[in-house]
């Protein structure tokens, strides 16, 4: 018999898959300690005169007994007097009761016996005998903070290690009014003192007075406060304390509380009570109980068995960490786990027919099965068909041939058939991955691992899981009786096929739960259908466009971010990341198509490239889109045969410094433009006092710009660089300390002559994050003196991009390190002395036609 979560109104066992919530939830077992009530008993209790009457108290510490002071009910919780046998009535809750029936503690089994319906307030005063307090007569008194959908509603006071109970009695010790209120009498409360029961380091022997002195809580209603002092105290009181009280005085807590429950439950004053952890609804709309039942448990804890699941996990690929963390914290407490139950749809248990495999333990292995199944089933999918091997020639021989290397059976099935099943089953296994859901960590998967180990050699042990969260539909959770709700079917009709895979790619991957949004599936339709149009467009327009290899920055730029998306998204496929594959696949694909054809116009642009990109993107997207990727390669790109089966893009090695330098190019020419913009609104505003500046004319627009540029660092963020570069472990990708980078720029400025290091410090520290941010995104090239292209180089060669991007006639490009250069700035040179370029951030000055042609001084 064991304690199992239990569904009164279904009749058996409640198991995750049976659960409308609180899947995952265990039972929680406590100790009831009988409370005996002296006589002469209250008018309400009159009834029961002549029966063993007992307040029922459910505790997780029955070590902390000795310092029993009162009891407390919740003034107005509704209670009830339950009968247990034909002798002993417990006072609890009518929840607490009802779980009680279920573990053989009522009178009538599965059916509280209630003699007596009462509030709280008439329990208040109520004269009480409890197991191994000090005091010889405790009262129950009045507690406002008791929950009564958890334990009994019945709580012992124990205010030497209990915050709570402390602070509740200090309320009522120093408040009258909160006596006279409740009835309570000054000399049931006012001669109490606190029995001291454990001694804990740094507490004492009365913890919890001194931590709620320490964190200055004022009331028992300080909720926030009275949880971090029992965080405080609980476990140092277990794990450190020592009793200083009892027969079992001078021992350790952990220790001595096994010994103390043990002798309350051996000498009848208490019994084991379990409830869940936490509310339990089955799918018939029940709450569950726990309940001692006769059942099949699966021990998936015991050692030798747990190590093999263990070594299993170390050798999977998980996809994620969190993913692991939830396997292996599974491993750490999973044990006895219900196997069966009493009716449903299931396998029967074969020696013991009268109970199911319940759904969670059932199919655990059923990947293995399916690799033959069609053998057994002749073919059909659902069974239909008789196949020329019956049930009762699957002997035990044959499957350990089949599946673990065992010898040749003696059975009737023809050998041949037979070496087609193993041959079978060991080229799908061991499986490479297994897709499921985040909610079966915690059992349904966790059991495959451990049955995969028990059953299979380890060479057959599965290679991958990977876990995937729920679907929520436009940021909220999918609900029949809410209206949001969407099946495959409706969608499918709605936006098609191929829109509804984006929009469902798009929702998300990993752990978190996935984000089916319908304006993502609609502009999909649109993305989709543009698309085509475009490919039309280019290959109506093909023999106006250039074509050859690269030769431009822009070519050799867009060349390069087609062989960039390949990489990156088959590494996303990979690690079935479908978001990223469609951002890298299709989304920026796209952006380096808009910005090829921005930068070369619509004549300019390869057409031999255009094909690769229409080429490339539709192999990506074809997981996701087959549908429209069979149409553009069929139709669009006449090619044979079907794009799923074409293959993978071919790719060049990725060119990290050339994406670089294109970033820089855009960058610069975005601030640029602001510069222009800036420079443009300056000079229109007239000098204070001076007549209004006349309308812009052709003589006095900004039409000239010179871009300079400084390839090199130079003082003290090149010396910033160096300590960088002294600090940075290549091994690791790491830098060391702020600490030690302080130190080493302290000991590169010190000494120098007018230096001050706080000022030096003001002006490094944001170089310094910055330049660390960037080594982190592209690597220890970050921290060169000099990017890793010519600036000089990228921006003339799209000086044409430039001069049209900016609505100017005439560029120059210039460096800062020729006197000549800058005196061409003119007037305008006091923008280079206020804010020099440096490397990755030239600065521009724009002038006019006629100021750029004035002789200078």
């Amino acid at each position: 018999m064991r304690y199992t979560i239990y569904s009164p109104l279904d009749g058996q066992p409640c198991a995750d898959h049976d659960r409308a919530t609180g899947e995952g939830v265990q039972p929680q077992e406590y100790v009831l300690i009988k409370m005996e009530v002296l006589s002469p008993f209250p008018p309400k209790l009159k009834a029961l005169e002549g029966r063993k009457v007992y307040l029922a108290a459910a505790t997780l510490r029955p070590e902390t007994m000795y310092g029993q002071t009162n009891c407390w009910v919740l003034p107005d919780g509704n209670y009830g007097a339950f009968e247990v046998n034909d002798i002993d009535v417990f006072i609890m809750t009518a929840r607490a009761a009802l779980n009680l029936a279920y573990q053989h503690l009522s009178r009538v089994p599965e059916k509280p016996t209630c003699l007596a319906e009462l509030s709280g307030s008439d329990l208040i005063g109520l004269r009480l005998r409890s197991p191994l307090a000090l005091s010889e007569t405790i009262y129950a008194l009045p507690m406002l903070t008791i929950l009564t959908d958890k334990g009994t509603g019945i709580v012992t006071s124990v205010p030497s290690d209990s915050p709570d109970d402390f602070m509740a009695l200090q309320d009522l010790v120093t408040k009258p009014a909160l006596r006279a209120k409740y009835g309570v009498k000054d000399e049931w409360v006012l001669p109490l003192k606190v029995i001291p029961v454990i001694n804990i380091p740094e507490f004492g022997d009365k913890s919890a007075e001194k931590v709620c002195f320490s964190l200055k809580i004022k009331s028992q209603n300080d909720k926030e406060k009275l949880a971090e002092a029992k965080r405080m105290t609980y476990l140092k009181g277990f794990t450190d304390g020592t009793m200083i009280v009892g027969e079992f005085s001078g021992r350790k807590v952990q220790e001595a509380k096994p010994l103390i429950r043990k002798k309350l439950l051996e000498e009848a004053m208490a019994v084991l009570y379990s409830e869940p952890e936490k509310k339990v609804m089955s799918r018939s709309g029940d709450e569950c109980v726990v309940a001692l039942t006769d059942q099949w448990y699966i021990t998936y804890g015991e050692d030798e068995w747990k190590q093999k699941a263990v070594r299993c996990l170390e050798n999977m690929n998980t996809f994620s960490a969190e993913t692991r963390n939830g396997f292996e914290h599974t491993l750490g407490w999973l044990n006895q786990w219900a196997c069966s139950r009493s009716f449903g749809l299931g396998t029967r248990i074969p020696w013991d027919e009268q109970f199911l495999v319940e759904s969670l333990s059932d199919s655990t292995l059923y990947m293995a099965y399916y690799t033959v199944a069609h053998y057994l089933q002749n073919g059909n999918m659902y069974g239909k068909e008789i196949s020329s091997i019956i049930p009762e020639q699957m002997t035990d021989e044959v499957w350990d041939y089949v599946f673990c290397d065992g010898p040749a059976p003696k059975s009737d099935i023809p050998c041949a058939l037979l070496c087609k099943m193993k041959q079978e089953f060991e080229y799908w296994y061991p499986l490479d991955i297994r897709v499921s859901g985040k909610d079966l960590i915690q059992n349904h998967l966790t059991f495959s691992i451990y049955n995969h180990t028990a059953l299979l050699p380890e060479h057959h042990w599965p290679r991958g899981f990977r876990c995937n969260g729920h679907l929520m539909l436009n940021s909220e959770k999918m609900s029949k009786s809410t209206g949001n709700f969407l099946t495959l079917k409706e969608a499918t009709a709605e936006y098609s096929s191929d829109a509804t895979r984006f929009a469902l790619a798009d929702a998300g991957d990993g752990m978190d739960d996935a984000n089916f949004v319908t304006e993502t599936a609609e502009s999909a339709v649109l993305r989709l259908t543009k698309e085509l149009a475009w490919m039309e467009e280019i290959i109506a327009s093909e023999s106006s466009l250039r074509s050859g290899p690269p030769t431009t920055f822009a070519d050799r730029v867009f060349a390069n971010e087609m062989n960039i998306a390949v990489k990156e998204t088959e590494k996303s496929y990979d690690a079935f990341m479908f978001r990223d594959a469609l951002k890298s696949g299709f989304y920026d694909l796209q952006l380096a198509r808009d910005e090829y054809r921005l930068c070369c116009r619509m004549a300019g642009m390869n057409c031999d490239l255009l094909w690769r990109f229409m080429d490339v993107q539709t192999r990506l997207i074809t997981p996701i889109c087959p549908h429209y990727a069979e149409h553009v390669w069929r139709k669009l790109l006449r090619k044979d045969g079907f794009a799923i089966k074409a293959g993978w893009p071919v790719a060049g090695a990725p060119d990290p410094t050339l994406r670089s330098a294109n970033k820089y190019l855009q960058d610069s020419i975005v601030l640029m433009r602001k510069l222009l913009k800036a420079q443009e609104s300056g000079s229109k505003k007239p000098k204070k006092g001076a007549a209004p500046l006349p309308p812009s004319s052709e003589g006095n627009k900004l039409t000239v710009g010179l871009i300079y540029v400084n390839e090199h660092y130079y003082g003290w963020k090149a010396q910033c660089l160096k300590v960088l570069q002294s600090k940075f472990d290549s091994e690791t990708c790491s830098f060391a300390t702020d600490e030690e980078i302080n130190e080493a720029l302290k000991n590169c400025f010190v000494g120098q002559e007018g230096t001050d290091f706080g000022q030096v410090q003001k002006q490094c520290m944001p170089f310094i994050k910055l330049k660390k941010v960037e080594t982190s995104n592209f690597g220890p090239n970050a921290l060169e003196l000099k990017l890793p292209f010519s600036e000089i180089d990228v921006l003339e060669q799209n000086l044409e991009l430039i001069k049209r991007q900016l609505g100017l006639e005439h560029v120059e490009v210039l460096s800062t390190s020729d006197e000549a250069t800058v005196a061409k700035a003119g007037s305008y040179v006091s923008v280079l002395n206020k804010t020099p370029p440096s490397p990755g951030e030239p600065v521009a000055v724009f002038m006019t036609r006629q100021a750029f042609e004035a002789p200078q001084n």
